[in-house]
């Protein structure tokens, strides 16, 4: 790990959330935070001695809140807990979801307001900075009064217990801990309650769509500039003063992308004059309408878990300038899932619009390129299935695309009577954006078979550095070959970034428009 990162508690920037996401990083909390949690552990302490009956902790837990828990059973009430509701099924989530979980989930116990122990952030923290990240199943969540099942799994960890990811082997917790020199945390009052309250599952869930949903954005520009090149498209419609006068943020930022990555164009200089076409297709004309609505939905989502990233969001809470212990509902994750289903909208949006480009490039009669995209065709089907794929997986995602959020099924005998289901709403964004990838993959090769098509004449030299990077990895199509290899190899560039990576000038000013 050669980066480190200082955790502001209720201060972290996107910025510092995408690192962690991206990679294994060195955290260490910021000394300003230790007075606020002492404070907040010694007023647990003391109304543990005092004997006054608080819930969580010296009472049971949901529906059973009125049952009184003798105080030499209150570690053993916290262990319960945890093994009780450690049900998550399903497969691990990603260690870069799990990096996150343990960031944030450390970042909210360090705001000082959930009573727990310095030791408990310490050993949080200390999972992370040795590679270690719990086992987490990815179902068993409905996003209200917590993430509880897939936190329980995260805090078997900090106890030696369940299993562990260590130097990319499932290892037991125990073991892991003790080759990394961290002992095994017994949980005090409270503290298990601290741990798997709080909306940090789900919202580490949709960040990773957040940050999909950024680089698919940028890929959908790139792809969609190129589709408009190869198809002898228009630059007319991405005139600034058609933009000014709508007004719509993300569709002036987006159109001022996409003129410049089409400026300095070979192929559209050659048919500026006696163009019979008098309009483009909306998949080319409309592109910063859409893809210009769908930025502004992704940043809006990102203003909102940004904040939750910061937020403490376990119950109850400890009020230490009044010794208060109040209930309340942080861990409702509606925003959470409202962002998660914007999100979904803006990922099935991105694809939608590029499957349509697909299908006008492979269409002769709209695109004046050879059908099908290939030389011979007939004897060669070029990309007629290809476009198929992408037809399927647009429509997949329609599905994928219905609002988590609306629906609520109660739980816990009807205590937790309406939930969120932030969590289904995060989780589903990775799978849309794999398949939003592959369409994106599918529309860069045919855009790029479509641009080699009008040779010599040249593209744009921001859309010949997409096409050079495209092409380090896959060849011009000259003839039926085994295709999948191909895809394969797009999708993997849209999802490492790579089709927006040389333009990062462009994309700090749509991000930030």
């Amino acid at each position: 790990m050669t980066t480190t990162l200082t955790l502001q508690p209720g201060q972290m920037g996107l910025a510092d959330l995408r690192t962690v996401w991206q990679q294994a990083v060195r955290v260490q909390l910021s000394d300003d935070a230790q007075a606020g949690i002492a404070a907040s552990a010694a007023a647990i302490h003391a109304i543990v001695h005092k004997g006054d009956a608080a819930y969580g902790i010296n009472t049971g837990f949901g529906k059973l809140a009125k049952t009184r828990i003798p105080d030499d059973q209150l570690e053993l009430l916290q262990r319960n807990l945890i093994l009780s509701h450690s049900v998550g099924t399903g497969e691990p989530m990603s260690d870069a979801t799990v990096r996150l979980v343990v960031l944030m989930k450390a970042a909210s116990l360090a705001r000082g307001y959930s009573g727990v122990r310095p030791v408990v952030i310490d050993t949080l923290l200390a999972l992370l900075n040795a590679g270690i990240t719990p086992r987490i199943p990815v179902k068993g969540s409905v996003g209200a009064s917590g993430d509880l099942a897939p936190l329980s799994h995260m805090t078997l960890a900090l106890m030696g217990e369940g299993e562990v990811r260590m130097n990319g082997e499932w290892v037991p917790a125990a073991a892991a801990l003790k080759a990394a020199g961290i002992a095994p945390l017994t949980l005090a009052a409270k503290e298990g309650l601290a741990l798997i309250n709080g909306t940090q599952v789900s919202t580490a869930l949709a960040l990773h769509g957040l940050f999909m949903a950024e680089r698919l954005l940028e890929a959908g520009t790139v792809t969609g500039a190129l589709s408009v090149d190869a198809a002898k498209g228009s630059d007319a419609p991405f005139d600034p003063r058609i933009h000014a006068v709508r007004g719509q943020p993300g569709q002036v930022a987006v159109a001022a992308a996409t003129r410049a990555l089409l400026s300095g164009s070979q192929i559209r200089l050659s048919h500026v004059v006696d163009d019979e076409r008098v309009q483009d297709p909306y998949s080319l004309r409309c592109q910063p309408q859409v893809m210009g609505a769908c930025r502004d939905l992704i940043a809006n989502a990102a203003r909102t878990l940004l904040i939750e990233a910061n937020a403490v969001t376990d119950n109850p809470l400890v009020f230490t300038d009044t010794n208060e212990v109040l209930s309340g509902g942080n861990f409702h994750a509606e925003p959470v899932a409202f962002a998660a289903d914007t999100l979904a909208l803006a990922i099935a949006e991105i694809g939608a619009i590029s499957e349509r480009r697909i299908a006008l490039l492979i269409d002769s009669t709209l695109s004046g390129l050879p059908p099908f995209l290939v030389d011979n065709p007939g004897l060669n089907s070029g990309f007629m299935i290809a476009h198929v794929t992408a037809a399927a997986l647009a429509s997949e995602n329609k599905s994928h695309a219905h609002p988590a959020s609306v629906d609520s099924l109660p739980t816990s005998a009807n205590q937790e009577d309406h939930v969120s289901m932030a969590t289904y709403a995060g989780r589903r964004l990775a799978e849309m954006a794999d398949n939003t990838a592959t369409i994106l993959g599918i529309e860069w090769l045919a855009a790029a078979q479509g641009v080699d098509f009008h040779r010599p004449l040249a593209t744009s030299p921001r859309l010949a550095q997409a096409h050079t990077t495209l092409r380090a990895e896959v060849p011009f199509y000259d003839k039926d070959r085994l295709f999948a290899p191909d895809i394969e190899a797009a999708r993997r560039l849209v999802l490492e970034g790579a089709a927006g990576a040389a333009h990062q000038d462009l994309f700090a000013s749509v991000w930030a428009g």
